[in-house]
């Protein structure tokens, strides 16, 4: 019998115990989810007689050693910061290891000791990153098989709402990490355009945004996601001229939002003092600085975000709540802390609410002398707040993936990310079966 331990059993694990626990009587494996809350991990499992619970507090390193050593792979679903350490155990124990987070350059490091002692050590293995790179990886080795010379290529992702659950005026409701959300973009984001390298920082990224049209759902924005960069070598495209990553929202999102950063709401680099004895219009009014005390707040925030009080920007901020008097509910808290806990409540899915994920790959290329577009394209919808099209496209390429090495039939040793055939084939020949399913047009 393989043994998987599976770290982590919040919302983003659940698709992927769930599966896991389903392929585990054919395959005779043991499916353990570890904890440190032994009730959720229980509720998880559910009674499945191949599948067990137990509790771990993954910061204990001893426990969380002496945990990994019993098992064969490791999936950390813990927070990005913590993978490090478990990798590090997992080299030490000698143990495969699968995540679904960004490689940081620590873990990186450890790749010539993972192949040294032939481990599998494969992350970003979720949606984005993850599904992204399978999905553009297959389109870029069909065009080069083809003798295609590929001059551009442009990904854009969105974790979304769907249209028929869209009843806010941000048009937008969370499907991931709160958190995540709030501080995306910090720190500055970096691409190529017509071979020239393009930097955004942070207090621009979102007023530099562009318009992308998907098909049978209109226009979109999209923000430059991070460093686009480091997949240049890794995608084979190192002639390139243009390589861009993106980030989908709804139109006038990103101007909103913008208004959010200029404000100081998207800081959390300091604590406000007894924030829970201020009002949300207490904190605006905090963050105007030094101004003329003339005009209500919401008109001296307008002014300074040079737009009108009654813009769509302003109905966006009212309609949070900030100028409202009504309390901060949490003490010493930083404002990024204070946005989130405010929007945690007003972007909830309700029960039936259902998100949406876009994704879409441009590849601009050159083939016996002509230039050619294709545009590749996936919308999935969710069932309701808790079966959620992120929760399946995260879920679901990590436990079939996770599924594949406990086969046996992965081979790539070292620490990898999903762009070699060997992994990318088999993992979206079974999620089409899922409905994961992406639409070509060629130009």
């Amino acid at each position: 019998m393989k043994n998987l331990l599976i770290i982590g059993a919040g919302r983003s694990a659940s698709v992927l115990i769930r599966y896991m626990l389903q392929e585990a009587v054919a395959n005779n494996f043991l499916v353990t989810v570890a904890d440190a809350d032994i009730d959720l991990a229980r509720k998880k499992i559910n009674g499945h007689s191949h599948g067990r619970a137990i509790w771990l507090d993954a910061s204990k390193p001893n426990d969380r050693r002496d945990i990994i050593t019993r098992h064969d792979v490791v999936v950390s679903m813990l927070p990005p910061q913590m993978h490090l350490e478990v990798a590090q155990d997992c080299i030490s124990l000698g143990k495969h290891l699968v995540t679904a987070s960004y490689v940081s350059k620590q873990l990186f490091r450890l790749g010539d000791e993972a192949r040294q002692r032939a481990l599998v050590f494969m992350n970003e293995m979720g949606l984005d990153p993850g599904l992204d790179h399978m999905s553009a990886m297959q389109q870029i080795h069909k065009i080069q098989r083809e003798g295609g010379k590929i001059t551009a290529f442009y990904s854009y992702t969105g974790g979304l709402v769907a249209p028929e659950s869209d009843n806010n005026p941000w048009h937008y409701k969370f499907s991931w990490n709160p958190k995540n959300v709030v501080l995306a973009g910090q720190g500055t984001a970096q691409f190529l355009e017509d071979g020239k390298l393009k930097y955004i920082p942070y207090r621009r990224l979102f007023r530099q945004y562009r318009i992308v049209q998907i098909p049978g759902m209109g226009d979109w924005e999209v923000y430059a996601n991070r460093d686009s960069l480091l997949y240049k070598e890794s995608y084979g495209l190192k002639n390139i001229r243009t390589l861009f990553r993106g980030t989908i929202r709804h139109r006038g999102f990103c101007d909103a939002w913008n208004a959010l950063v200029r404000i100081g709401l998207t800081d959390a680099t300091f604590p406000i003092v007894n924030s829970d004895q201020l009002s949300y219009h207490d904190l605006m009014e905090a963050f105007l600085g030094i101004s003329e005390h003339t005009g209500s707040v919401k008109d001296r925030v307008a002014k300074m975000l040079d737009t009108d009080p009654e813009s769509e920007i302003m109905q966006k901020l009212e309609w949070l709540g900030l100028f409202s008097r009504r309390r901060i509910k949490i003490n010493n808290a930083t404002p990024a802390l204070i946005l989130e806990n405010l929007l945690l409540e007003k972007w909830a899915l309700q029960p039936k609410d259902k998100d949406m994920v876009i994704m879409q790959h441009v590849f601009e290329y050159e083939l016996n002398r002509k230039k050619k577009r294709k545009t590749s394209t996936l919308i999935m919808k969710g069932t309701d707040s808790q079966d959620t099209a992120m929760s399946q496209l995260v879920g679901l390429p990590l436990g079939i993936f996770v599924k594949l090495l406990m086969q046996g039939k992965i081979s790539t040793t070292g620490v990898n990310i999903p762009i070699m055939p060997e992994i990318y084939e088999p993992v979206l020949a079974e999620l089409e079966s899922y409905g994961v399913k992406f639409t070509e047009v060629e130009e």
